[in-house]
């Protein structure tokens, strides 16, 4: 994870286009500027970063099922837990599953597990829309590339 950017995954550890479902790693930095004021001397992931973890994972997803060819964006948090609170230098299991794809629209659910046991879950709506220009096109891909290759390496 890189905090300070958003990149929130790591790596791509299994993904099947067809069934809709993706399983990523996300590694907590040691340290980040964002334990600085979340808490000083008790530093916390943000709950709206594991929020954003959970949408990444699920972006990733749709992506690779979308071929690249369209951009999903969050467009609705349509239910979100916390269940437990997530330290610094912590690795995280990040699942997410399509339930719903059609219209524009994709929905999923998705989790975080730390050792097994499950630390949030959301549902999240994402509106389907073609990339706004190729350089966000390119980025993606390229981040892709690098999540995909860190779960092979």
């Amino acid at each position: 994870m890189l905090l300070e950017y958003f990149q929130m995954i790591d790596a791509v550890e299994s993904l099947d286009t067809a069934k809709g479902s993706i399983v990523a790693r996300a590694d907590v930095p040691r340290e980040s500027t964002v334990f600085e004021g979340h808490f000083p001397g008790s530093p916390l992931v943000p709950g709206v970063l594991l929020i954003e973890t959970m949408a990444q994972a699920s972006g990733f997803m749709l992506l690779a099922r979308l071929s690249f060819e369209k951009m999903p964006f969050l467009a609705n948090v349509t239910s979100a837990k916390m269940r437990t609170f997530v330290e610094p230098d912590e690795v995280l299991r990040v699942e997410a599953e399509l339930e719903h794809d059609g219209s524009g629209f994709a929905a999923t659910k998705a989790r975080i597990f730390r050792d097994g046991k499950k630390i949030c879950d959301s549902k999240l709506m994402f509106r389907i829309m073609p990339f706004p220009n190729d350089t966000l096109k390119n980025n993606m891909l390229d981040r892709y590339g690098e999540i995909s290759r860190a779960s092979a390496g």
